[in-house]
């Protein structure tokens, strides 16, 4: 199985990662996607990189929360980074008026000029929305261009914000929210085909029932798999083989 985006360089695994990892292995999470989020990630990221071959990939970007006033300055790492060596995706990337609005302009202007390199270099883009479904789709749609492929990670949204998304060809992230009883994916996962989906994790954030409010971790996928299984009154196996295959096609290896 394949957990497409985690953040298991986080210092929250700094005393058991491989340990944690070897987890993810034997319940065959075997491919682990890892986002960027500013500079002080990519050191960590890329020795993950290294030291699972085959096993961890990254991705490269800036995220949404490290966008400031001298974001240009975040951005020009990541550009000198993209052109210098291969990357599965830009990302992560995207909108967050979550915890402050005061630099949603300069979030906008940034996912514009990510989303540039990602055509020029024929990468797919990793979206985060957060508290902002309808601004990043409608920023989307704007910067959007025939050949332009992506994900929107964590999606919370309805059934039409879905279908604004498949619309353009990109992929769902589903992750732990689809367990939580108020997550209202419950009412939206029916009516969205499995090749849309992509499995995540979103390690160590939104661990799945039972182990919501702990660290989250990759091992844990086949549980999001199981809800999204349910819920499409389908096996896990068909969860497992659709999206396998999602992810080998979406990631640029």
């Amino acid at each position: 199985m394949t957990d497409s985006h985690a953040h298991i360089y986080s210092d929250k695994f700094k005393n058991d990662i491989d340990k944690i990892l070897a987890k993810a292995f034997e319940e065959n999470v075997n491919k682990i996607y890892m986002p960027n989020i500013d500079r002080t990630s990519i050191e960590g990221m890329l020795k993950l990189e290294e030291q699972y071959k085959g096993q961890c990939f990254s991705m490269m970007g800036l995220h949404p929360c490290s966008v400031n006033k001298d974001f240009e300055k975040e951005l020009q790492i990541v550009e000198e980074w993209l052109f210098k060596r291969p990357f599965t995706a830009v990302g992560e990337i995207g909108i967050d008026l979550y915890w402050d609005k005061t630099y949603f302009e300069q979030q906008k202007e940034a996912f514009r000029i990510q989303t540039a390199w990602a055509k020029k270099l024929n990468l797919p883009i990793v979206i985060h929305t957060r508290n902002s479904m309808a601004e990043t789709i409608e920023l989307l749609e704007e910067v959007y261009e025939e050949g332009l492929t992506g994900v929107v990670h964590c999606f919370t949204g309805n059934v039409d914000d879905a279908k604004r998304i498949i619309k353009l060809g990109f992929k769902l992230g589903i992750g732990g929210v689809a367990t939580f009883k108020n997550g209202g994916l419950d009412t939206v996962l029916p009516h969205i085909d499995l090749e849309h989906i992509l499995l995540e994790t979103d390690s160590p954030y939104l661990s799945p029932k039972p182990h919501r409010g702990k660290r989250n971790e990759p091992s844990y996928i086949p549980i999001i798999a199981q809800r999204i299984a349910d819920l499409k009154e389908t096996t896990i196996e068909e969860v497992e083989k659709v999206t396998d295959a999602n992810a080998a096609s979406f990631f640029v290896h």
